[in-house]
């Protein structure tokens, strides 16, 4: 009898032992801890991953690298991408104002991707240079969308869409409406006071219009400088030529705000601008439709500064699973006369 306790208590304590292990076993397939939570999301999809994805209302953070704040242009399309997410409780957004400086973009854009924000938003400042960081937000799976301006092509894998305008078109549009101002056959001087060197805007702006005039040759270009986007630069620009020269008929400026700018040197040299010298600007601001309606400036080609609703909208068909164009284009007009006249109430920039 005793010696067959000793035994039994030893195969309690084994089956004991072995139940033991069991639970500890079940206990690792069943909602234990991970010793990787940032591996864990990378696994294939099981039954148990859902404790693992983020919850359903998780904040969608989107970085916007914006150029700076150069032009009223520049203000409406700011204005219009913190309205957007600001005023959507399922996004947050992040803002860095570049200052006109492409090195404080690309810093911006690594910030971004070190706080691992769901999609970036660029405006960038100049077409060349963005390869490096944009191959490391791709890398990080980060998706980009470009606004407003483009970069070098042969770099569309680096992002997923453009957003934006038809410069050349912009620029074709200028010319056209000159043309018909003043005739085919006509003798035309023209200053051209081009965007920031390096910006697909400037450089399409210029392409679309300087092609556009190729075969009338007395439409001549006499002047072409940069005024870098602004209406300060612009009046700068302008003063500096009407000093060597008045004999000009038009002045074909890149955006409205060098072309406001050339306004106010074209008035202290003496002469009328409208009436004189003929003002052509890009943009649609509402200071431009005011100048048209005062006959200080007469046509501006629009280029809509609102695209924070169609970013918005790309980000979410983006993360849905929808094909995106790689061109998401605005709707725009030519507005002159009478007809930025009755336009001018409804301007919303």
């Amino acid at each position: 009898m005793n010696r067959k306790k000793p035994v039994i208590v030893t195969m309690l304590a084994a089956i004991m032992l072995i139940s033991l292990i069991a639970g500890c076993s079940s206990n690792k397939n069943n909602g234990g801890s991970t010793p990787d939570a940032s591996k864990a999301t990378n696994k294939p999809k099981t039954e148990n991953t859902a404790t693992e994805a983020p919850p359903a209302n998780k904040k969608l953070v989107v970085g916007f690298a914006q150029i700076g704040a150069e032009s009223g242009w520049r203000d409406a399309e700011t204005n219009s991408v913190k309205a957007t997410f600001g005023d959507d409780a399922n996004f947050e957004l992040k803002f860095s104002d570049a200052q006109q400086k492409q090195e404080n973009q690309i810093k911006a854009i690594r910030t971004f991707i070190a706080q691992k924000v769901d999609a970036i938003g660029l405006a960038p400042v100049v077409e060349s240079g963005w390869e490096t960081v944009l191959k490391e937000a791709k890398d990080a799976n980060i998706p980009v969308f470009l606004l407003d301006r483009g970069i070098t092509k042969g770099n569309e894998d680096l992002y997923v869409s453009f957003i934006g305008s038809d410069f050349i078109l912009e620029g074709q549009n200028a010319a056209k409406w000159m043309i018909e101002e003043f005739g085919a056959g006509a003798e035309v001087n023209i200053v051209q006071l081009e965007g920031t060197v390096g910006a697909s805007a400037a450089n399409d702006r210029k392409k679309g219009f300087e092609d556009a005039i190729a075969g009338e040759s007395g439409y001549k270009i006499v002047y072409s400088q940069t005024g870098d986007f602004t209406r300060a630069k612009g009046k700068e620009v302008m003063e500096a030529y009407l000093k060597k020269d008045k004999n000009i008929q038009v002045v074909y400026a890149h955006n409205d705000d060098m072309a406001l700018g050339a306004i106010q040197a074209i008035e202290e040299a003496g002469l009328k601008p409208g009436t004189d010298i003929k003002i052509i600007g890009v943009d649609g601001i509402k200071a431009a439709f005011e100048a048209i309606a005062e006959g200080k400036m007469n046509v501006t080609v629009e280029c809509n500064p609102l695209l924070g609703p169609q970013l918005k909208q790309a980000i979410l068909d983006y993360k849905a699973g929808t094909a995106l164009d790689k061109w998401i284009k605005s709707d725009e007009d030519v507005y002159a006369g009478q007809k930025a006249i009755d336009a001018l109430p409804n301007r919303q920039y």
